[in-house]
């Protein structure tokens, strides 16, 4: 079907274990609970949010025929990922987010976009959910900005959470290098998330960390992890996508491949809360004598 649109988009659903085609298209798994996202793997044209956009509408059209509730675009979806950000610095309010917000109330589906957003004295990396009428849910700016690229430089950090409520799925947002502070997973764990959706332009030389932290932040934190990666070559770096998603016990139930591609997962909320029940590990932290070791102050 999406060869009519966009002749290079690979489409997989993920239900469980099992992979199947679109023949399922605007159907859901039998299960009250459950929810199908969708990971949009896209390449960015590069410092054209006008051609991309364009491109991203054919995956988000398809996404919500194919019964999926909710899409989630790559870091910086519509330019790429520029750790020093110069061109296409935008108001939350300005045209890559209008767009997006017209494309939800359009095709009833909600939406994860970043952008490079306009804020004194450095833009913010920030990632906008929007809900299936068009209205903002929540924004995230990227609190963990990547010094070894000197991100920090030309970006200022976020100190916010970006917590929302889908349906019935509690969402946490995280961005690309969030990934290696499990502090921050912790901390919306503890919130009651049941996911986190976490947008990146992960290169292709350290995808092995990719799939390694995706892991293991759902593992310690019984929750699912959505990592959305982008695809492709830029003036910064190569991308090889692997995008994925990781259940409440560490377990990766959907994978993409290097091209252009929409993952669809079924996500189940009554699963984290049923494996945090059966496995009660957050009961045994002990973060008050965590805090004192750090200080060297013993309670």
């Amino acid at each position: 079907m999406l060869k009519e649109y966009y002749p290079k988009i690979a489409v997989s659903i993920f239900q469980g274990d099992a992979i199947s085609m679109p023949s399922d298209a605007g159907k859901t798994r039998d299960n009250n609970h459950s929810i199908r996202v969708c990971s949009a793997q896209i390449a960015s044209v590069w410092e054209d949010p006008e051609k991309t956009l364009g491109k991203a509408e054919t995956f988000i059209r398809h996404a919500a025929d194919c019964g999926a509730k909710l899409i989630c675009f790559p870091e910086q979806f519509a330019t790429g990922w520029d750790p020093r950000p110069c061109k296409n610095v935008q108001d939350i309010h300005g045209s890559i987010i209008s767009s997006l917000q017209a494309y939800a109330k359009e095709y009833r589906i909600g939406i994860i976009g970043s952008l490079r957003e306009a804020h004194d004295p450095l833009p913010k990396n920030t990632a906008v959910a929007i809900g299936r009428d068009g209205r903002i849910l929540a924004n995230y700016a990227k609190m963990h900005l990547f010094s070894f690229c000197h991100e920090h430089e030309a970006t200022s950090p976020g100190i916010d959470l970006g917590i929302f409520t889908f349906d019935s799925l509690s969402c946490g947002i995280a961005i690309c290098y969030d990934l290696r502070f499990p502090e921050l997973f912790r901390i919306y764990a503890q919130k009651g998330v049941h996911a986190v959706i976490v947008p990146a332009a992960w290169p292709q030389s350290r995808i092995r960390h990719w799939e390694l932290f995706i892991t293991a932040r759902a593992a310690e934190n019984q929750m699912y992890i959505l990592g959305v990666n982008t695809t492709g070559t830029t003036p910064v770096d190569r991308y090889s996508g692997a995008s994925m998603t990781a259940d409440p016990q560490g377990t990766i139930i959907s994978r993409a491949g290097d091209a252009e591609q929409l993952l669809f997962t079924e996500i189940d909320p009554a699963e984290v809360e049923n494996t945090r029940h059966l496995f009660p590990v957050e009961k045994d932290r002990k973060d008050a004598l965590y805090h004192s070791l750090l200080s060297g102050k013993k309670e």
